[in-house]
């Protein structure tokens, strides 16, 4: 008699690397997922391109990790097709083997059939004892034969379970096969992406450059557009005064720098008496550069004579004392800017989008002088500057 053992299919241990293989997965494509997410949030503010740039990088990389983990899964399930596909040569050779004895036994039953006849041979023996294992041995032989039957049913059974988990890792591992297909292709859209991403951000910061560099002139043309009017103003004032020192008959009444008026000492004496108490001629969000030298991104050095204020679009600009309008003039950037006299006091009001009073004027405390520009990225900065004849002050000591 052929004993034959049912043979177990998957192991333990791949069923369990199988299973971790899967959370990984699922970890990293959740992970993709936020990725997405964020990217598709910077990509948002147009400023973010490193932001952007960084996390392709890290969704390239989890990228990377989901198709080495699909490539872990195929040869894992690799190795189960061949344990599967050893298990049905293994079951298939017991099936034929079982099948040869069974089809021996019944072609020489089929041969005797004619001179085999189990009453005869039973009550054609010597004694009783005879008989009794004839009759025996012929129910052993039918039972083994029914036993024979048996195994054959059983191991087609198990040869149709195990082909159809064969056919089932099949189609486990064309859609394995089909998702790393995908997943490859995503890597190298994102790859290209990257690559284009880098480009545009290398293009990007060249164009910033290239505005910071010309933002930063347009600052010192400002400044020194400025201070030469300041120097205007001052010899225009000193001339003035010399003009109204002169006598009617053309000769000078005192010396080479005539006295300033009354109500010009007066005006000057009120303006610094206000020291620390002035208005903010804004209302303003953050300060975007405070009084004094500093350095720019391309490492030059710049002086910025007064303070630079970022405000809401279209903030109303006001008078922070009493004074004159004594010019109103066009920025380098072609914005608008003021100057107010307080005797020997100036104010000067840069990048303005719009001026509401004119030459000439006089303005009181807090009155409106017009708007701020907002740039095309809406952006709204305002210039704030005080000067002392030629000299420019800190803004910040004056303000309260």
């Amino acid at each position: 008699m052929v004993v034959i053992g049912i043979c177990t299919i998957p192991s333990t241990a791949s069923a369990q690397s199988k299973k971790q293989l899967e959370k990984d997965k699922a970890r990293v494509e959740q992970e993709i997922k936020k990725l997405n997410g964020d990217l598709a949030k910077a990509k948002k503010n147009s400023k973010a391109g490193q932001q952007q740039l960084n996390l392709l990088e890290r969704k390239i990389a989890e990228r990377t990790k989901l198709i080495n983990n699909l490539n872990g899964q195929l040869n894992l399930l690799g190795i189960r097709m061949a344990e599967t596909e050893d298990s049905i040569a293994l079951i298939r050779g017991q099936v034929d083997s079982l099948k040869l004895e069974y089809g021996k036994v019944v072609r020489a039953l089929y041969r005797e059939r004619g001179n085999l006849d189990k009453l005869v041979l039973v009550l054609d023996t010597k004694s009783y004892n005879y008989a009794y294992l004839r009759t025996k041995y012929f129910r052993d032989y039918s039972r083994y034969r029914r036993r024979q039957a048996m195994y054959i049913r059983q191991k087609e059974q198990q040869l149709s379970d195990v082909g159809e988990e064969l056919r089932r890792q099949q189609r486990e591992q064309t859609s394995l096969v089909e998702q790393h297909r995908k997943q490859k292709a995503e890597l190298a859209s994102e790859q290209k992406t990257r690559q284009k991403e880098l480009k545009n951000s290398k293009q990007q910061e060249r164009n910033l450059q290239n505005q910071i560099a010309k933002k930063e002139k347009q600052k010192r043309e400002l400044q020194q557009q400025i201070q030469r009017i300041v120097n205007e103003e001052i010899a225009k004032a000193r001339a003035s005064k010399q003009q109204q020192s002169t006598g009617s008959n053309g000769s000078k009444v005192s010396g080479n720098t005539p006295a300033p008026s009354a109500a010009e000492v007066a005006l000057s004496n009120d303006f610094a008496s206000n020291k620390g108490r002035l208005p903010w001629p804004v209302s303003y969000t953050k300060v975007a550069r405070e009084y004094g030298k500093y350095t720019h991104s391309s490492g030059g050095q710049n002086m910025n004579n007064g303070i630079d204020l970022v405000c809401a679009s279209g903030a109303a600009v006001k008078s922070v004392f009493g004074g004159t309008v004594t010019r109103v003039f066009t920025c380098p950037n072609g914005t608008k800017g003021i100057i107010v006299r307080h005797g020997d006091y100036l104010t000067v009001y840069a990048n303005m989008g719009s001026v509401s009073v004119s030459e000439g004027r006089k303005v009181t405390t807090g009155q409106n002088l017009g708007t701020v520009y907002t740039n095309s990225d809406g952006v709204a900065e305002f210039s704030f500057q005080l000067w002392k004849g030629t000299l420019s002050q800190n803004p910040r000591l004056w303000l309260r």
